[in-house]
C-alpha cells in the first residue's frame, strides 16, 4: 500500500505540473481536510474542507494571482499512510512582478487511495514579502 500511496502523490504533483487541476481534485477524498501553513497567504480559510473548498480557496487563487506558479518536488518519501513531498515553489506574482522560490514540505495522509489530509509547510515570510512589495 505504501508504494501505491507514493505513486498517487507523484501523480498529484505531475497533474499539477501539467495544469490538470481536475485530476488533482479527483485525488482528494470528499471529506479531505487541507491545511496551508500557518501565516501563509492562503491560510486564511484553514482548514479547507472538501475538494471544492481546496479548488476555490487555494488553486483558483494561485491561478489568478501568479504567473508560472510551479510546485517542483525534489523527493517523495514513503511513510506508510503518510507520504511526504519536499521541494520548491516558484512563480511570479502578477500584481508586482515579484518572484518567489521557496522550499516546501507537504504531508499527505491517504486512505483507500485518496488524500484525506494535507498539511503544507513553506517559507511563509518569503511569500508575504513578495505579495506585499
Amino acid at each position: 500500500m505504501s508504494q501505491e500511496n507514493v505513486n498517487i502523490v507523484r501523480g498529484v504533483y505531475q497533474a499539477f505540473a501539467t495544469g490538470d487541476i481536475p485530476s488533482v481534485i479527483a485525488a482528494l477524498d470528499p471529506q479531505v481536510e487541507w491545511r496551508e501553513a500557518e501565516n501563509f497567504i492562503y491560510a486564511d480559510k484553514n482548514p479547507y474542507l472538501g475538494p471544492q473548498a481546496v479548488l476555490e480557496g487555494v488553486f483558483m487563487r494561485i491561478g489568478g494571482e501568479w504567473d508560472g506558479f510551479a510546485v517542483s518536488p525534489q523527493e517523495v518519501l514513503d511513510a506508510g499512510e503518510i507520504v511526504i513531498g519536499h521541494g520548491h515553489y516558484s512563480g511570479i506574482y502578477k500584481k508586482n512582478g515579484g518572484a518567489v522560490r521557496a522550499q516546501f514540505a507537504h504531508f499527505f495522509t491517504l486512505h483507500d487511495g485518496k488524500v484525506t489530509k494535507f498539511q503544507q509547510y513553506t517559507d511563509t515570510a518569503q511569500f508575504l514579502q513578495v505579495v506585499s512589495a
